[in-house]
């Protein structure tokens, strides 16, 4: 049976983090330099950070009213740099992991104002101090995965849509592998009650090396070809083999990057193709709908302008490819 996947480009907003504070700022430039879908930042309402809750609410009412304004699609709402500081759901005290928990469960609430009902990101790290244990390793994981069991839970009376875990590239971040995405997504969503917890695939995150990354969990076309068509977001960054660098998609970037966007194009046709062949297609539905957003962070020392010119030529190039309007497909 064919079915029809819709896939837009769209942008994160951590190109602003730091440098602008009004969300009306923020939605306005991301139309100004070329894209018509945000993935809002979760460091710009920080739900333990940044004010009370009232103030979260009425910033991310502020979001939604500029992006109606302005006709840019609040897609969902994507953990920062905040979460990644932290031991969160695998932690060995059980007081440290409610707190993360509670960050993910205010973080929904604010989703579900901005109006885009989705809520992704990494919010853990696995203590060093458990890697070299396979017994320890193998607990954590399983603390993490049944948190995001919980959430899925959570997010569904809160009617979100779907909830995402981002893969990465160390394996105190899991899941850091091909077979520990494939564990992930399976033990998450199987006989799953609550909404579909998707794999969230970055381009740039197989620089793993000095942990021991192998191939093919070092190519990032295979991290494509597998887990696809089931990543309703999939992060774009141009970048070297060894590293996360978070490039745009300029000519001088380009150059020096690994990312080939027409073979990362035949390899995301390749995996919407072939998504009943997966061992994912037992517990979750292949995506109808996918964002392919640019997640190009710059150094504190980049100055605006050039930040903004950069996302602009990134956005002309990344249209040759995905045309502004989007892409339909039936595989």
């Amino acid at each position: 049976m064919s079915r029809t996947v819709s896939i837009k480009l769209g942008l994160n907003g951590a190109f602003a983090t730091r440098r602008w504070e009004r969300p009306e700022t923020i939605v306005r430039l991301t139309r100004e330099v070329g894209y018509d879908s945000l993935e809002f930042c979760a460091d710009q309402i920080d739900v333990f950070f940044m004010g009370n809750a009232d103030f979260r609410q009425e910033m991310a009412a502020r979001v939604r009213a500029a992006a109606e304004t302005e006709g840019v699609e609040v897609w969902d709402l994507y953990t920062g740099v905040a979460t990644h500081r932290f031991h969160g759901f695998s932690h060995s005290d059980p007081r440290v992991r409610e707190r993360m928990m509670e960050w993910m469960r205010e973080a929904m609430q604010v989703a579900v104002a901005l109006g885009g009902p989705r809520l992704g990101g990494h919010v853990d790290a696995i203590p060093v101090e458990s890697l070299n244990d396979a017994e320890a390793y193998g607990r954590a994981r399983a603390r993490a995965y049944a948190y995001w069991r919980q959430l899925a839970r959570e997010a569904a009376d809160l009617r979100l849509e779907a909830l995402y875990l981002e893969q990465m590239y160390v394996p105190s971040e899991i899941p850091w592998t091909l077979e520990q995405a494939e564990e992930a997504m399976v033990t998450i969503n199987a006989e799953s009650e609550g909404v579909p917890v998707y794999l969230t695939v970055d381009v740039g995150h197989q620089a793993g090396q000095q942990y021991g990354l192998q191939p093919p969990d070092t190519d990032y076309l295979e991290w494509v070809r597998r887990f696809g068509a089931f990543s309703q977001v999939i992060h774009l960054q141009q970048t070297t083999p060894e590293g996360s660098q978070h490039w745009p998609f300029t000519p001088r970037y380009n150059e020096r990057g690994k990312v080939n966007m027409a073979e990362f194009m035949a390899a995301l046709r390749e995996a919407h193709e072939a998504a009943g062949e997966s061992a994912l297609a037992e517990c979750l539905d292949p995506v109808g709908e996918q964002r392919l957003v640019l997640e190009a962070i710059p150094g504190s020392t980049k100055c605006e302008e050039l930040l903004l010119e950069e996302l602009r030529i990134s956005a002309k190039y990344l249209y040759e490819f995905v045309p502004r309007e989007g892409l339909s497909w039936t595989v």
